[in-house]
């Protein structure tokens, strides 16, 4: 079975962060995000992965 793709706010809501943040990420951090349309869509597996890998982290931190 394929992973359901989710919106922003199921995105947002997922990592504990605003809908702000994930559009500031989606521009200044690469979070992996898919346009579909005027909307934004994620798969849950890519945005895990990308903060393990540190996508999420402060700038102090990198």
């Amino acid at each position: 079975m394929t992973e359901p793709w989710v919106s922003a706010d199921e995105i947002a809501a997922h990592l504990s962060v605003s809908k702000d943040t994930v559009y500031v990420w989606i521009n200044t951090r690469n979070m992996p995000a898919h346009k579909v349309g005027r909307l934004w869509k994620f798969q849950a597996s890519e945005v895990d992965e990308w903060v393990r890998q540190g996508g999420a982290s402060t700038r102090e931190d990198r």
